[in-house]
């Protein structure tokens, strides 16, 4: 049994962080992965915390769309693994979409998530996935071949420089962290937002950012990666980011 086989069966899984991605309240997300579609929209609440820049808090929301989170990868998820080594590690992956894609890309991988129902869904279609923070105990420490940061997930935390630290903690030297970035290049802001549904369920408040290609660079340095690449497909933007030194 591999290390990577012998993560996907733990003693134990760590304990869920209260304040995270969509969580409690009226559990918007737990509904619409259940429902395996559902538009939800992500928004500052007012209150936030300690911002990236000094930049204010944005205003309007973003929507999520579960259907494609739940559903299969599309042609430029695809594009993205025809530019990944593995191993895989999919950071935030959700019902695993882009774990089941890699599988049958030929591709070792394994999804963790904090989402207790994103994970359940995950798992009941035998996809390899934990239920656990990327800031917790990861297999395989420094020997992914590509993290991935997507649908946003730079903004985990609200913190995209530490975030992107643990990744740099993660990768291979000779690997590389993938972030789909913000539309604006320019964007770098972090704030506590909700998720709210067409149904009027709100979740608990949770520390989240938004960063554009341009706002990454600096967040990327300070975590000691540079850019290796950018494209843009279908209106969605990616940043290839590698490792600028041994990271210890």
């Amino acid at each position: 049994m591999t290390a990577l086989d012998a993560a996907v069966h733990p003693a134990g899984t760590a304990r869920p962080d209260p304040r995270q991605f969509a969580a409690g309240g009226g559990r918007p997300y737990e509904a619409a992965l259940a429902a395996g579609a559902g538009r939800l929209r992500l928004a500052p609440t007012g209150g936030h915390r300690p911002p990236a820049s000094a930049l204010p808090v944005p205003t309007g929301h973003s929507v999520l769309d579960v259907a494609r989170y739940a559903g299969p990868a599309d042609a430029v998820d695809l594009e993205v693994l025809r530019r990944a080594r593995g191993p895989v590690l999919d950071v935030g992956c959700g019902p695993g979409r882009m774990v089941h894609a890699a599988l049958r890309e030929g591709m070792p991988a394994l999804g963790i998530d904090v989402a207790a129902a994103a994970v359940a869904v995950a798992r009941d279609r035998g996809l390899p996935v934990l239920h656990r923070s990327v800031f917790g105990p990861v297999p395989v420490a420094r020997g992914w071949g590509t993290v991935l940061l997507l649908d946003g997930n730079v903004g985990i935390g609200g913190d995209p420089s530490g975030l992107l630290s643990r990744c740099a903690q993660l990768v291979a030297p000779w690997g590389a962290v993938v972030v789909e970035t913000h539309p604006d290049a320019a964007r770098d802001r972090a704030f506590e937002a909700v998720v709210t549904d067409d149904a009027g369920r709100r979740s608990l408040p949770f520390a989240w950012a938004e960063v554009g290609a341009d706002a990454l660079v600096g967040h990327a340095a300070a975590a000691g990666l540079a850019g290796g690449s950018r494209w843009v497909r279908d209106g969605r933007t990616f940043v290839g980011l590698v490792p600028l030194r041994p990271v210890r």
